[in-house]
């Protein structure tokens, strides 16, 4: 399988531990070889010796934009309607907002009760701000979230993968459902992004968000994403006024005017090192089919599937991820009742998966430097640690700050 990978000759630019097995890309990509330059250029050269002149030689005010463009041909999006900007939640509180606003008199954001928690922590920040607001919860209120919709819903907000089982929403039939009522959709792309090829455009998506440091290998805590809808950009305002948003920024001017484009959605000044490793780590994607990408992760999730449930028969495991590959973004999840100490056994002998509460084992498969081999490892080891019962070691069962 390996031999016949059209995307095995990546692998040689990233900077792979010897000895492990990296299965957490989902939650933190690997350092690349092109991001580690760019981040080294952006420090030595524009920073020590540019000085302030780089924001024009250098090219540091436009880099969010600029960035913001490649990522939108890897999700799907026409230029100009995507910036790299602030955080994801931060992200999420500037689409909410904006997609309430074009929806006036409305008054409710539909979300899911298994949703990541930033997602529900900044829906609830948003609501604080607009009296009448209130939220309404798939697994909580209703079963679906097309249970949910109606003439009152102003904006959905939905992951397209499912953050603990992998589960994959079809944008374009759901985004229907929503606009079907009149509401907008804002999607959640944070563990599809860089995984599977996206299609926000053709889907009618009217807001998108993401993050850059998972699948798209950025760095930890690099600048997030948002997508703005172009029938959407002369009218959508976010709340997060920064100069950066503005039209004319260095005119210095008393009162706000957003910048007519996508530019309206940034807010401060940005972390311009972050954007330069970033710009790199981008750089990887240049001759990337998402075709042949989407294809390999469903072969190693598949792999991955098929070996535990060969090899760790008995043991307890219970597959929490759709079966369905076409319904399964480039994660897999199975249930244990001692996931944890699992896990942990699982690290120390360098297979490196995480753990989500309350019982989960979850396992990242990143197509651009993952092989069938490390798939084959990895299972075995995690046979080896059930088989020989390792993970009971009461070393295992300390929990830290980050699990």
């Amino acid at each position: 399988m390996d031999a016949s990978d059209p995307l095995a000759r990546l692998r040689q630019g990233f900077l792979l531990a010897e000895g492990e097995v990296y299965l957490d890309g989902n939650s933190l990509g690997v350092a690349s070889a092109a991001a580690l330059d760019a981040l080294r250029i952006g420090a030595r050269e524009e920073w020590s010796q540019g000085l302030i002149r780089s924001w024009n030689t250098a090219g540091w005010f436009d880099l969010p934009v600029e960035l913001g463009d490649a990522i939108g041909r890897l999700v799907g999006a026409a230029q100009g309607q995507v910036v790299v900007s602030d955080t994801t939640s931060i992200n999420i509180y500037k689409a909410l907002h904006a997609a309430i606003g074009l929806r006036p008199g409305r008054k409710v954001i539909v979300a899911e009760a298994g949703s990541f928690p930033t997602d529900l922590y900044i829906a609830e920040g948003v609501i604080s701000t607009l009296p009448g607001v209130t939220m309404r919860l798939e697994g909580r209120d209703a079963d679906r979230i097309e249970d949910l919709l109606d003439d009152d819903v102003a904006a959905v907000l939905v992951n397209h993968v499912n953050y603990k089982t992998g589960a994959l929403r079809d944008m374009a039939e759901l985004t229907r459902a929503i606009h079907g009522v009149g509401a907008l959709a804002v999607w959640d792309l944070c563990h599809s992004a860089g995984a599977l090829p996206i299609t926000l455009d053709e889907a009618k998506a009217d807001f998108a968000v993401g993050c850059t440091y998972k699948y798209l290998n950025g760095g930890p805590g690099s600048p997030a994403f948002i997508y703005v809808a172009s029938r959407h950009l002369a009218k959508a305002q976010q709340p997060l006024s920064g100069w950066w948003g503005h039209a004319r920024p260095f005119a210095f001017e008393t009162g706000y005017q957003g910048d007519p484009g996508i530019r309206r959605f940034q807010c401060g000044t940005q972390p311009v090192l972050s954007l330069r490793a970033l710009k790199g780590a981008l750089s990887v994607w240049d001759d990337v089919d998402m075709g042949q990408l989407r294809a390999k992760s469903i072969a190693l999730t598949e792999l991955f599937i098929q070996l535990v449930e060969e090899k760790c028969t008995g043991h307890g495991l219970v597959l929490e991820s759709p079966r369905d590959p076409a319904r399964r973004g480039s994660q897999v999840a199975f249930g244990h009742e001692h996931a944890y100490e699992i896990v942990q056994a699982l690290i120390e002998r360098g297979v490196i998966g995480d753990f989500r509460a309350p019982h989960t084992l979850r396992f990242g498969f990143t197509p651009l430097y993952l092989s069938h081999a490390d798939v084959a490892r990895a299972v075995q080891v995690l046979a080896d640690v059930l088989e020989s019962g390792l993970w009971r070691e009461p070393r295992f069962a300390v929990r830290g700050a980050v699990t």
